[in-house]
């Protein structure tokens, strides 16, 4: 057994099941290795913000890790800002990365680099072999590392010949520590601001505090004292639907997250950083939390969020409490011309029961998280870190994770050709996701920056640099060449016709709409 082998079954024997791979010459002894592990699934990308990105949506549906294999540091670098989403989104991934023999790094050859100074910014463990003989134990730390609770990302840059010099076999997996739970302090603390401030009160929710049950639990609290549930603006993952508790979503711009908060005395935390926007703006504050509003902390991310609410429950005797849930009301089907508003209320009229929606349509996808309250019970994923490109790559990742659902990519144009290499692997993997691709042949968001910053009448410059229609983008055609079914509609009435079609279709597909 050489050292790669050892790699990759300690990370099968850890728990890894997939390996989101982009490799090249320093990676062939692991390429080879792969197949020393039948229960592990190689999934190819083409670019590797891809894999990094699949790695992440992967992680989120199952709270496992994901795995994957890069090429020195370029092609590490190629998977940083997906990665950067990632650790804000807590995902489980351990990226391996090829690097030159340890004899040949001296040589300073073309693709020699900084490894390490490029993961640090996006990785909470990083290690480098010493030998092959250490290469296992090396691995099941980066697992274990990648399964600290909520989820890390580990990186393991292991050299050429770490991997094919003999090794002496797969190390033993290493068990993870439990979440920690929150302090009595904290606890006690949080019950008295709601008590005493009732309906001028909220939970804002974040990470593992959006699951079903932690979510049933804060709404046990919410129907016991009147507070209200808000989550962050870009959810890693939050459950949906009928049968669930509502959520409100905190307002992307600044000015009006803050008025969103305005009728809060006092804002408890769980799981979810003290609000803040998402950019500075000329006289504005960082923060959007209203001046004399108190902010108490029942639980940071890195804590036991579903157990600070159980005992934040009980302190406030609401943990029999009935909670109040989203009826089973689909919104009606629209008619005319697609807009933000009848793309949305369409989306939300026909998505099958138990879809996973990864939402990074940008402006045209605001209208969609309020007409999908009532609709039936699904998963919905969002832009976590803000670096665009990660709606395609996740919804794939999601798919690996979830043969049996439905997956939905609602994407826009402009950040969708990041990683529109995504739709081949889609293609090649026979996953089914259905991507709605928002075809406004602009960057819309960044005209909507440009008046707010009272830019109203932009000179032809600064309108080509948020203009896509010259030359014109043709999805459909770039989706089919690619192996992925596709349509183009241009009315409400045709894209519920063709989701319909393509949920009800195994395999990916692809429907391109004009705005």
């Amino acid at each position: 057994m050489n050292g790669a082998e050892s790699l990759i079954q300690t990370a099968f024997a850890a728990g890894v099941r997939v390996c989101f791979a982009n490799p090249g010459t320093t990676e062939m002894p692991l390429v080879a290795a792969l197949d020393s592990a039948d229960g592990i699934r190689a999934v190819l990308g083409l670019f590797e913000g891809v894999c990094t990105g699949a790695a992440d949506g992967y992680a989120r549906m199952t709270d496992s890790p994901a795995m994957t294999l890069l090429h020195l540091g370029p092609g590490f670098a190629n998977g940083i800002a997906n990665l950067h989403n990632a650790r804000r989104a807590r995902s489980q991934i351990v990226n391996v990365i090829g690097d030159h023999a340890t004899w040949h790094v001296a040589a300073d050859a073309p693709l020699t680099s900084d490894i390490i100074s490029l993961a640090r910014p996006v990785s909470a463990w990083i290690k480098t072999p010493l030998s092959s003989k250490t290469v296992a134990s090396d691995t099941a730390e980066a697992v274990a590392a990648a399964r600290k609770y909520p989820g890390r990302i580990a990186t393991l840059i292991v050299p050429s010949d770490c991997q094919w010099d003999p090794a002496d076999g797969p190390a033993r997996p290493i068990a993870s520590p439990s979440a920690p739970a929150a302090d009595d302090a904290s606890i006690s603390a949080s019950a008295q601001a709601i008590r005493k401030h009732g309906a001028s009160s909220a939970l804002f929710l974040g990470a593992m505090a959006m699951r079903e049950g932690a979510l049933i639990t804060a709404a046990r609290i919410a129907a016991a004292t009147g507070c209200s549930l808000v989550c962050e603006t870009f959810p890693s993952r939050i459950e949906r639907g009928a049968g669930m508790p509502i959520v409100e979503r905190l307002p992307y711009f600044p000015e009006q997250a803050t008025a969103a908060l305005a009728r809060f005395k006092t804002i408890v935390l769980a799981g979810a950083k003290s609000p803040v926007a998402f950019f500075g703006y000329p006289n504005l504050p960082s923060s959007v939390v209203p001046q004399g509003c108190d902010v108490i902390e029942l639980a940071s991310a890195e804590h036991d969020v579903a157990g600070a609410l159980d005992a934040l429950a009980e302190s406030l005797d609401a943990s029999k409490r009935d909670p109040a849930m989203a009826s089973a009301a689909r919104p009606s089907r629209p008619t005319g011309p697609l807009n933000a508003a009848t793309v949305g209320q369409t989306l939300a009229s026909v998505m099958p029961e138990n879809a996973i929606i990864m939402d990074e349509a940008a402006t045209t996808g605001l209208p969609f998280f309020t007409f999908s309250q009532s609709s039936p019970r699904h998963t919905y994923l969002s832009l976590t870190g803000g670096a665009i490109g990660q709606g395609l790559p996740c919804a794939t990742g999601a798919a690996v994770a979830c043969p049996d659902r439905r997956v939905i990519a609602f994407q826009a144009d402009g950040s969708g050709m990041y990683t529109v290499q995504s739709l081949w692997t889609q293609a090649r993997e026979s996953l089914n996701v259905t991507t709605l691709l928002c075809n406004n042949r602009s960057y819309r968001i960044l005209q909507v920056e440009l008046a707010r910053a009272g830019i109203t009448e932009p000179g032809a410059k600064a309108r080509s640099m948020t203009s896509l229609a010259n030359p014109e983008i043709r999805w459909a055609d770039l989706a089919r060449s690619m192996g992925v079914p596709a349509v183009r509609v241009d009315t409400a009435e045709a894209l519920a016709v063709e989701l319909e079609r393509a949920c009800a279709t195994p395999g990916p597909n692809f429907i391109e709409m004009m705005l």
